[in-house]
């Protein structure tokens, strides 16, 4: 085989693949949606669950899981952010930024029911916070952390280090380099991180049943427990309580993340367009 031919080939089989992917997922919204859609109504959307969820809606899970992502992302957003900025712009490459990413991938790589155990032992038990939004929001936070630092890392490190210079010959601290020249320029990979993780807490369930527990209250505090749209999806389909509010539910998450990305990315182009 010729190396233009083997070309080709590999061209060919990575399309491939690309289109199988996407296949595939089309099918798993098709399946949800086909299901789920014709069950989702204003009720649905705005009544309590009842009868362990047979009956009712799902309004109490929608104000867990959005308290649930706000108190992870406030925690998440400037411990990640701030790791990367000291990992890219105020240490150099050495000992310690080794194990603070070694450190990272071992995290990112913990296997999400072992999050939960230790959010429970920890939060739950230890400080006492008990079956919480708090709880479930750390333990969360937890968990999405590698993937902010990781990411905001190397959109940081994206932005060209003759932004750093001018900042510097004119006299500027670091700091103000950090804040007006780096952070701007980096915010469309942090924002990218973001809705990653975003995406990622939305549907976790390991984590979420073991610290924010699975009441079926709405939630009025952090110090409140609840269930999350995942985990009562899950608890539906598992238990057969009701397969019709299962793929209701399930549609709802996937219309939430599709909502949230298509928002994320206009803004995200809002914010380049005015850069520009």
């Amino acid at each position: 085989m010729t190396p233009r031919r083997a070309e080709h080939v590999a061209i060919g089989l990575m399309v491939s693949g690309a289109f199988l992917a996407l296949a595939i997922l089309f099918f798993i919204i098709a399946v949800i949606m086909i299901k789920g859609l014709p069950h989702i109504t204003a009720r649905f959307l705005l009544d309590n669950p009842m009868d362990m969820g047979r009956a009712g809606g799902i309004f109490s899970t929608i104000v867990s899981t959005v308290y649930l992502l706000v108190v992870s992302l406030v925690i998440a957003i400037p411990l990640g952010v701030g790791t990367a900025i000291y990992l890219t712009e105020y240490t150099e490459e050495g000992k310690i930024t080794k194990i603070v990413r070694f450190g990272t991938e071992c995290l990112a790589g913990v296997p999400s029911i072992i999050l939960g155990l230790f959010g429970f032992i920890l939060f739950v038990i230890k400080l006492g916070f008990g079956w919480s939004v708090l709880s479930g929001g750390i333990s969360l936070a937890i968990m999405i952390l590698p993937v902010i630092i990781r990411t905001s890392e190397e959109a940081i490190k994206s932005v060209p280090q003759a932004f750093r210079d001018v900042n510097e010959v004119l006299g500027g601290s670091k700091w103000q380099g950090v804040t007006r020249l780096v952070l701007p320029n980096a915010a469309p990979g942090i924002l990218t991180g973001v809705i990653l993780s975003v995406g990622r807490g939305i549907g976790e369930t390991a984590v979420v049943i073991f610290t924010l527990g699975t009441s079926l209250r709405t939630p009025f505090s952090i110090f409140d427990s609840g269930r999350s749209m995942a985990v009562h999806f899950y608890i539906l389909a598992r238990e057969g309580i009701s397969m019709d509010n299962a793929y209701a539910t399930a549609a709802v998450l996937v219309f939430s993340i599709l909502i949230i990305n298509i928002f994320s990315y206009y803004l995200m182009h809002k914010f380049v367009e005015a850069r520009r």
